[in-house]
């Protein structure tokens, strides 16, 4: 709440005292209306107010290394090999970036440009089919063997960095990796892509190597969607640093209210994310480190509330009365997620308050639910059931949640017609979130749940469901 006599504190302002947490709020006035804690002005440019109302901790302990190891690639990769041997396979294809990523390591932008790897059954190292572009992260990472191309689209032996500049037809790249997987004496072998391969791709696989590539793309959704302690580690510590964002934010947003448009509360989080993040996080500029990070926050007020997926751009006046969400993805070396907290803004109706309450009721029977061994629509079905019988269902738009890894969404997925059985170390989102677009109202929590061995699944984050944090007065 503005009170008589406050500096108002404008956008420029905002903006350009981030860097300087203390400096954001300095302005401010040592109290702000709401149902929780009033923020003092000198505390709360770091969420210190809010950040009181976390959850306790758990007993999942957060990580203190910035990314997985290669060691842990390495060790991945043997677990696949030992799959791909059960199944006779010399050996996978791996075209995916995430898989890449995953069982090499070697974190890298995707283009139009190919980048391969191949992992042979029996070895201790990829084969690289890689762009000129980005040669010097290939060499200097787990490289012992690869080929290089120059660019897409390619020419054969053209290198215009080693002086040869040649014009002439497109080269197929595709057919040129097969080429060098057949000298190295894999022609004839039994193959395996981390995909069903199109059958104009697979008719190429056959006129080099002579047999077709199978498909072994379900060997690594399985060890991708199962998370490793480290994995888990790592994923905990970039929540930790998600759960100060949000306390920041909210901190915010009771100070400064109707102040601020919602643009201004993601552009001041984020950067107050990315410094709190990378103040911890070892970087000198050189490649692998610093890898896989991810602080990207937005805030939604009013309509834009009332669609899943807006497509509005985000630049709307904060205002007593709305719906408002803050929402983003934070990771470190790939592991993370997203984290969302709706708020509705007194004056609340009762409308409004029972949109928020059934979904924050859904959101904590997915965390009852999602157990070891029940299957996803079982988690579906009795969250849908129980928006039915509470009269919302007009405002139901989609599943509960998405599965949650290195990518963003990722199987399986907690909707009706997924009967996976969940197992340890699976994640989800948690997003049965309701939605009125007439109203201009939303609802829709995000974090993240890992199934447990036994019991209800774990939170990641130490955000509270409670009126207290999401029932503001500003």
């Amino acid at each position: 709440m503005r009170h008589k006599g406050k500096k108002m504190m404008n956008r420029r302002e905002l903006l350009s005292n981030l860097g300087a947490a203390g400096a954001v709020l300095a302005s401010a006035s040592a109290s702000a209306g709401g149902d929780g804690p009033k923020p003092a002005s000198a505390d709360a440019a770091t969420g210190s107010e809010s950040a009181k109302l976390f959850l306790p901790p758990d007993r999942l302990v957060a990580s203190t290394a910035d990314r997985l190891p290669l060691s842990w690639s390495k060790e991945r990769t043997r677990i696949l090999q030992s799959r791909l041997a059960a199944d006779g396979y010399d050996g996978i294809f791996l075209t995916d970036q995430w898989n890449i990523i995953y069982f090499t390591g070697l974190f890298h932008t995707t283009t139009e440009r190919m980048m391969h790897a191949f992992i042979p059954t029996k070895g201790d190292h990829p084969i690289w089919f890689y762009p000129a572009l980005d040669r010097d992260l290939v060499r200097s990472w787990w490289y012992e063997d690869g080929d290089m191309y120059f660019d897409w689209l390619n020419v054969a032996g053209a290198a215009p960095q080693e002086g040869r500049v040649v014009k002439g037809p497109t080269q197929d790249l595709w057919r040129w990796a097969l080429q060098g997987l057949k000298r190295r004496g894999f022609a004839a072998k039994k193959l395996a892509a981390d995909k069903e391969l199109v059958p104009s791709a697979q008719k190429t696989v056959v006129d080099v190597l002579g047999r077709p590539m199978g498909s072994a793309a379900a060997h690594c959704l399985y060890l991708r969607e199962r998370k490793t302690p480290e994995e888990l580690a790592l994923c905990r510590r970039a929540y930790g640093y998600f759960d100060r964002i949000h306390a920041f934010a909210r901190d915010l947003i009771l100070t400064h209210g109707t102040d601020l448009t919602d643009f201004d509360v993601g552009a001041a989080a984020t950067k107050y994310g990315t410094d709190l993040v990378m103040a911890d996080i070892k970087h000198d500029g050189g490649p692998h480190t610093a890898v896989g990070i991810t602080v990207e926050i937005d805030c939604r007020a009013g309509r834009t509330t009332g669609y899943p997926h807006p497509n509005q751009f985000l630049y709307n006046k904060i205002a007593r009365g709305q719906a408002l969400q803050v929402e983003g993805s934070v990771k470190i070396g790939g592991c993370g997620g997203e984290l969302y907290r709706p708020y509705m803004i007194a004056p609340r109706t009762a409308h409004m308050e029972k949109i928020w309450t059934v979904n924050r009721d859904c959101c904590l029977m997915q965390k009852d639910l999602s157990r070891k061994g029940t299957e996803c629509a079982g988690v579906a079905f009795p969250i849908h059931e129980y928006q039915v019988k509470q009269g919302v269902q007009k405002y139901i738009y989609h599943r509960p949640a998405h599965g949650e890894g290195m990518e963003g969404h990722q199987p399986p997925y907690l909707s009706l017609g997924d009967h996976t059985v969940l197992d340890t170390g699976m994640c989800f989102s948690v997003e049965p979130g309701l939605f009125d677009p007439e109203g201009g109202i939303g609802s829709n929590f995000s974090d993240v749940f890992v199934v447990e061995p036994t019991g209800p699944s774990l939170q990641m984050s130490r955000l509270p469901w409670s009126e207290q944090w999401m029932w503001i007065e500003i």
